[in-house]
């Protein structure tokens, strides 16, 4: 009885780990195409402000943050500061 106990938990804990790995790797390729579209948008001329990076250049840009700042920023905590972004 332990034994399924501890096999279901483990199945439960794979399922768990999926679930996070998808929503993180969704949540990378939102912020990718929000970046290419804001890259598109603000008329980045260098090919290497696309995707994420564009996030990141588009916040220095707008609120004055350092490299260091928008850079330390997390993949959440950056999709967050882009709520107000969506629909422009």
């Amino acid at each position: 009885m332990a034994e399924t106990e501890q096999s279901s938990l483990t199945d439960e804990q794979k399922r768990l780990a999926e679930a996070e790995a998808q929503i993180t790797y969704h949540r990378s390729r939102v912020l990718t195409l929000r970046g290419d579209q804001i890259a598109k948008r603000e008329g980045y001329k260098s090919s290497e402000l696309c995707g994420i990076y564009a996030v990141r250049y588009y916040l220095m840009q707008k609120h004055h943050w350092t490299p260091a700042q928008v850079f330390a920023m997390s993949e959440e905590h950056l999709e967050f500061a882009m709520l107000e972004e969506r629909g422009k």
